[in-house]
């Protein structure tokens, strides 16, 4: 198990596990708990009330600001074209050597004074702390919470560091040619070998001894509510450099720039931002972090001691919510399920346990067999452990406590036994139907009552919160279903299966993203998931 697996399992708030202090919130705070409410409030959704007072007093600054600060944007950013257009003239779209010599001397110290210019004209006051590392001190910025596009700022303060965006942003008018100018690390999404090749030149760059510009990146890799520090991707770690973390801070009465997947549009952020007398934002460079031999080695490790540091400077928690976590969240709100839907953790504890699938597959017969001569019967974590032939660690409790949701001490095996059976088997429907069903139908006389359907379907939903009446009510033909019945409902209604294909293939992604040493055992072989990069990368939505 990692270093950083360790450390979230000690910090894990574990019910029964004797971890943590009543009334303080640990620096480390999983989702340990997907089939409760997350510990922590959903990052990736914000709420921005508005009183009477403050709608009106938009409303008349807005009259005179919004058409002033939209005139000064526009023309700020056609007075800055020219001077990007002179210094990408002649060089190809993705830079095989640095920007050097009359053109970068000239045209970045104006690059630089028009992008203050143009956040001060959208009434942006910025308050700088600390000291700006140079290229040789730290080749790699990394820049937390993500929470908005007008983090951008921090590229402006950096004094114009390299970033890594999607090649499509390069070809956007004007907007394309401005970015170009700051020599981006673009990412292609079509081409199946972008992501080793991104990797490949963040480490060419940030290992050239100062030619190319310094880095930034936003480890996050989406934005989210600045509620907490979500899991930092470890490409900016990748290259066993020294990094220097920025936090960003808006200490606002009204938040007009929090753009996460859940509230205001693009639109309606610049509109309320343009309408505000002024915008607060602090932009701190913290010390520079030197990796040790080890984070060299794991930049996992190297990752998690960054975002600690960075989350114990801003005073919030960190958690293990990924983007791939925002994505299944958006899958489930289609689908009218809860947000915070899936078995999220099942995958992950169990990856830091490096449970081998393949044996697993091999071995859902027999669990299923233990599972069955339970007949409903709860084992506690001894047991359980027993049976996964594992020894009793603080992981292991985690997982144990995924399921024990009453907090007893026991669990109900024949629900651990249909996660595994979608894990290994995300597919064969039918077969886990089958199987779910014999493991509830206790009295084996073809039928199980409401309480159990509803049980199966959190089971192998991981939706605590779903209304299950209704459904059975739809499906039964008196109290309880029968197998034929409970198939063809599930058969029927695919879209419930969604919410597990969509979790697992983003799963394999994130999995199949990082290094090989990280690795500890791919999570669905079969799935045949290729890798997308929802990395660092910029995006017309929350995503970079």
């Amino acid at each position: 198990m990692s270093k950083c697996a360790e450390a979230a399992a000690v910090a894990a708030t574990v019910p029964g596990a004797g971890m943590g202090k009543a009334g303080l919130r640990p620096s480390m705070v999983p989702r340990q708990a997907s089939f409760f409410p997350p510990p922590v409030p959903n990052p990736f959704v914000q709420q921005t009330r508005m009183g009477a007072a403050s709608r009106l007093q938009i409303f008349f600054l807005g009259i005179i600001l919004l058409p002033i600060r939209v005139l000064l944007v526009a023309l700020i950013i056609l007075l800055a074209w020219p001077f990007a257009a002179i210094s990408t003239a002649c060089c190809p779209e993705k830079l095989t050597h640095p920007i050097t010599g009359w053109r970068r001397k000239i045209t970045q110290p104006v690059l630089k004074f028009l992008g203050h210019a143009m956040f001060l004209s959208m009434g942006f006051m910025v308050t700088v702390k600390g000291k700006v590392a140079g290229p040789a001190e730290a080749p790699i910025f990394v820049a937390a919470p993500h929470s908005t596009f007008f983090d951008g700022i921090a590229c402006v303060v950096a004094g114009l560091p390299s970033m890594v965006s999607r090649n499509e942003n390069a070809q956007v008018p004007l907007i394309g040619r401005l970015l170009r100018a700051v020599q981006p690390v673009l990412v292609s999404r079509v081409d199946p070998d972008s992501r080793k090749n991104t990797i490949n030149e963040i480490i060419r760059r940030a290992t050239s001894g100062g030619q190319w510009p310094q880095i930034l990146v936003f480890p996050e890799g989406t934005c989210t509510n600045r509620s907490c520090l979500i899991t930092f991707k470890p490409g900016a770690f990748i290259p066993g450099v020294p990094v220097q973390p920025i936090l960003l801070r808006y200490p606002n009465k009204l938040d007009t720039v929090t753009w996460t997947w859940q509230g205001y549009t693009f639109i309606q952020l610049c509109m309320l931002t343009f309408c505000q007398l002024f915008t607060k934002v602090e932009v701190e460079f913290m010390p520079v972090q030197v990796p040790n031999d080890e984070e060299k080695s794991d930049p996992i490790l190297f990752a998690c001691r960054v975002r600690s540091l960075m989350a114990e400077a801003l005073g919030i928690p960190v958690t293990d919510h990924t983007y791939e976590d925002c994505r299944l969240m958006i899958s489930a709100g289609q689908l009218t399920l809860p947000m915070e839907a899936g078995l999220v953790e099942f995958t992950k504890i169990s990856r830091k346990l490096k449970l081998d699938w393949d044996s697993i597959r091999k071995q859902l017969d027999e669990y299923a067999t233990i599972a069955c001569c339970s007949k409903g019967g709860r084992i506690g974590i001894d047991e359980f452990a027993e049976y996964l032939k594992l020894p009793v660690s603080d992981v292991l409790r985690q997982l144990f406590t995924l399921f024990d949701r009453n907090h007893d001490g026991s669990i109900d095996f024949r629900e651990y036994v249909i996660g595994l059976a979608v894990l290994c088997n995300p597919a064969n429907t039918e077969d886990i139907i089958q199987m779910a069903f014999k493991l509830f139908d206790v009295d084996e006389d073809g039928f199980i009552t409401e309480e159990e359907f509803s049980t199966i379907l959190q089971a192998s939903l991981g939706v605590p919160d779903l209304d299950v009446s209704g459904l059975f009510k739809e499906i039964a033909q008196g109290d309880s279903v029968s197998y034929e019945e409970f198939k063809s409902f599930a058969l029927k209604h695919p879209q419930y299966a969604k919410i597990f294909t969509t979790y697992l293939d983003l799963q394999t992604c994130h999995v199949f993203s990082l290094p090989k040493e990280a690795q500890a055992a791919p999570l669905i072989a079969s799935n045949k998931v290729s890798p997308e990069n929802h990395d660092e990368s910029t995006s017309d939505k929350k995503d970079d």
